[in-house]
């Protein structure tokens, strides 16, 4: 049986929170005089009101969660709070809810997508909502990842359970300790991540947006240029703090609590995430230096720079990859899908997924030469069981299929077949910039219909919880006692 009130009060403190955190940009249009003031009172307003009626009828004495629970919260929390955080877009943007509902969920699942054009005159209260979105977005997957997805046993996440990931009375203490050293972490990342861009050249708004949409690994920006509106060494800058996005955050909290560096060193997800980042950055360079007459500096700084945005699904545009040639848009292609690790603020299928399954592999080759072997499969020195490979690949169909599934609706409301595809796997995925003429780096997805950004919305919020999550609440079986 679903315990709707915990589930209603959950939800309420979760919009309390939104509507806190809109006080800032409130503050920022009243005292900058630029526009938007009233319009986020009104939001802060109805959010809040909502808020306070979801506390008032959720409260009860016994407040207890089942897993069954936990898949409702985490896919109610999402959606719900997305249509209120999308208020200041109607309000002060005018734009449909449609519009405003893509943009919040964009922003909240730190895709990266967006309707909206002419940044460098839009008033700054909406443009610090908008980073803000993606940076409360990004820790917030970070603790669902480590907290409740490997409880859940999704996608294979229960390779990365440990205490930080059980609800019980006895490790509350430890639970709440771990979540308070990620948010430590992830705001001295943010702090350090703004003081480079403002030693770039940067003015403190520009580099406090950046900052937030850069370690969330959601790539809003400031400017319709993106990145190139900025200096080279602000994509240095970027370039560190992307890659740091896409590493496991509970890992960070280790190297803090050890002061050692020695558990990112050694995590299997960390080297596979570097090799493959460096590998890619390295050719797509050499071919822009051979094939483009780049300067091998400039190659390899938009090279890193291009593939660190894409795989780690944050989506900051410098320069227009999809126009480089075959193989650097079959590498973007490949990479977009591949993702980040696991713990991390980066979207996608994940690295420690490929390297289970190249492990499994291993595995069956291993055991055709060797019919009466015995192998044992591990990862990152803990044993891989039959359940964790169900898990992995049981995500990675519907990972698929999802991407198909979306593309032909995309198809059926008249879209080219590069924006179908391209645009389903940028949503599923997180990514943020599809490719093609319409949706690519120097695109954007307003032109698109209505239908196709809802159904791009809910394909981003199924990436986002990793598309099992989302997907269970669908099955008549989870409504039955």
């Amino acid at each position: 049986m679903v315990n709707f009130r915990p589930i209603l009060f959950v939800i309420g403190l979760v919009l309390s929170k939104i509507a806190l955190f809109m006080y800032v940009p409130t503050l920022v249009a009243f005292f900058t005089g630029t526009g938007g003031f009233i319009d986020f009172a009104i939001a802060v307003f109805i959010t809040h009101t909502v808020a306070f009626l979801c506390l008032t009828f959720g409260r009860t004495q016994e407040f207890k969660l089942g897993v069954r629970d936990m898949f409702l919260i985490t896919t109610l929390v999402w959606t719900i709070a997305s249509a209120f955080a999308a208020l200041p877009f109607v309000f002060i943007n005018h734009i449909s809810f449609t519009d405003a509902y893509f943009e919040t969920m964009s922003g909240i699942t730190t895709t990266g997508s967006t309707v909206l054009s002419g940044l460098d005159d839009m008033a700054p209260s909406i443009l610090l909502w908008r980073s803000t979105l993606q940076w409360l977005g990004g820790i917030g997957f970070i603790v669902m990842g480590v907290a409740i997805l490997p409880m859940l046993n999704v996608g294979g996440m229960r390779l990365f359970q440990t205490e930080s990931s059980d609800w019980s009375e006895k490790s509350s203490p430890r639970t709440k300790s771990v979540a308070k050293n990620i948010v430590i972490v992830y705001l001295v990342l943010t702090l350090l991540c703004i003081l480079g861009f403002i030693m770039t050249g940067m003015n403190t708004f520009d580099a406090i947006n950046h900052a937030f949409t850069t370690l969330s690994t959601g790539g809003y920006s400031t400017s319709d240029g993106s990145m190139n509106h900025f200096s080279n060494s602000a994509h240095w800058v970027a370039i560190v703090f992307m890659f740091a996005g896409g590493l496991p955050f509970l890992l960070f909290v280790q190297v803090l609590r050890k002061k050692s560096a020695a558990a990112l060193l050694t995590d299997a997800q960390v080297r596979g995430f570097t090799l493959l980042v460096l590998t890619a950055g390295l050719v797509v360079a050499l071919w822009l230096t051979w094939k483009l007459d780049y300067a091998f500096s400039d190659a390899f700084r938009v090279s890193l720079f291009n593939i660190i945005s894409v795989v780690t699904t944050t989506g900051f545009g410098l320069d227009d990859f999809t126009s480089w040639g075959p193989l650097p848009s079959i590498i973007f292609a490949f990479i977009m899908v591949v993702g980040g690790c696991s713990g991390s603020t980066a979207g996608g299928i994940k690295i420690f997924r490929f390297q289970v399954a190249f492990a499994l592999l291993r595995k069956q080759m291993m055991q055709l030469i060797h019919p009466s072997g015995m192998f044992i499969q591990r990862y990152n020195g803990r044993p891989v069981t039959e359940s964790i490979v169900r898990s992995v690949v049981a995500f990675a169909l519907t990972f698929i299929i999802t991407i198909v599934l979306i593309a032909a609706i995309l198809g059926v409301l008249g879209l080219d077949p590069i924006t179908c595809v391209t645009g389903a796997v940028t949503a599923v995925a997180n990514v943020g910039p599809g490719m093609g003429n319409v949706i690519g780096p120097t695109g954007n997805f307003a032109t698109l219909p209505d239908l196709a950004k809802w159904v791009l919305s809910f394909g981003m919020l199924m990436g986002r919880l990793e598309i099992l999550t989302v997907l269970v609440v669908f099955f008549p079986a989870f409504w039955r006692n």
